[in-house]
């Protein structure tokens, strides 16, 4: 059995796998079907849909939904009243559920405050979403991403600084807080752990 800490007004659904070191804060909805796990925090008011996985260490903030067909992997983090969709283009007035688009957020991702994530894309590792900003188009890793719609402004670091590389073309530099040397070659960009 796991050993997880849920808040007295959350609702857990039966079914619902959840793993060590989990907290889910006031208000929460976990349906039966989402797989969560280790180390996460889900903040007040969150809902997380039956065809959802979440990894290791995810944080989701207040007010954030995470509908049918969202996927986290390990050291994502949304921010506040961040939004995902999983229909493309919804009416109340016709049912889509068999429409889903499948919305992949890769390790140590993160997602900043009240940004939208249009359904069907990927987003790269360590990549960083500004606040605000709508997503509706893959985001390559470690990209820097502002506006509406998103454009990338430039890379950031694992540890979430921003680098000192141009957007295409060719570069190196290394990370001050980590030691970590980051190539830019034909407009991707690599890293090497110090």
């Amino acid at each position: 059995m796991s050993n997880y800490t849920v808040h007295d007004s959350a609702i857990v659904d039966d079914g619902a796998l959840i793993g060590d070191n989990t907290r889910v804060w006031h208000f929460v909805h976990v349906c039966g079907g989402a797989q969560i796990g280790q180390g996460c925090s889900l903040g007040q008011n969150v809902f997380v849909g039956n065809k959802v996985t979440i990894g290791n260490n995810v944080k989701i903030q207040n007010n954030v939904s995470v509908y049918d067909n969202v996927h986290l992997e390990d050291d994502v983090f949304c921010g506040p009243s961040m939004v995902f969709t999983n229909v493309y283009n919804p009416r109340s007035f016709i049912e889509r559920k068999t429409e889903y688009r499948d919305t992949l957020v890769k390790k140590g991702a993160t997602l900043g405050a009240n940004c939208t994530v249009v359904c069907g894309v990927t987003i790269g590792e360590y990549a960083l979403v500004g606040a605000g900003a709508v997503i509706n188009k893959d985001v390559p890793p470690f990209a820097l991403m502002v506006g509406v719609p998103a454009k990338q402004i430039g890379w950031i670091s694992k540890y979430g600084e921003q680098l000192s590389l141009p957007l295409t073309g060719n570069g190196q530099t290394v990370c001050e807080n980590t030691g970590d040397k980051y190539c830019l070659k034909d407009g991707q960009l690599s890293v090497e752990m110090d």
